[in-house]
Parts: C-alpha cells; structure tokens; sequence
C-alpha cells in the first residue's frame, strides 16, 4: 500500500482526528528538521510538523490540546502511522 497521501482516522477523548501520510521523503525531513545539537530530537518541533504535515482534520496546535486532552496518544498515534504508514 502506497504511504505518500495514505489516510488514517483515529479516535482520542472522542475527537475523530485525520492523518495523512507525507510520504517517505517528508517524513524523512521531517526527521532532519527535529535535530537539536548532538542528534538529540526536540518534542516541541516534533509536535509542530505533526500538527502542519500529518494531521489534516481538525487543524490542531499545542494551544488546542491546551484546551482538550489526548496530546499525548495523538501524537504517539501519528507517529506510528509515520513509520509504518497503517
């Protein structure tokens, strides 16, 4: 199954939220652009091309989930279907 434009709907603290798959190569820089120095990954970077690239329906961002619970299992959810594109 093709990845690039691949979507999923999932369910938190219900909320129906979309994810659409960037394909391999924007997930990929998306990978780039969380490196902090030392190769560390910055969550807070992480979160922010989750919410522009991934996640398509309801546009969200951290002051959403400021609002509303579930970050947590959102954004583990749309990293799951980032590596394996199910």
């Amino acid at each position: 199954m093709p990845k690039l434009g691949s979507k999923k709907v999932v369910e938190v603290e219900g909320t129906e939220f979309t994810l659409q798959h960037p394909g391999t190569r924007a997930y990929t820089q998306i990978q780039d652009r969380i490196q902090r120095e030392g190769g560390m990954m910055s969550s807070e970077k992480l979160s922010e091309e989750i919410f522009k690239h991934v996640i398509v329906e309801p546009k969200v961002d951290f002051e959403y989930f400021d609002e509303n619970d579930g970050y947590e299992e959102v954004i583990t959810e749309a990293m799951n279907f980032l590596r394996t594109g199910k």
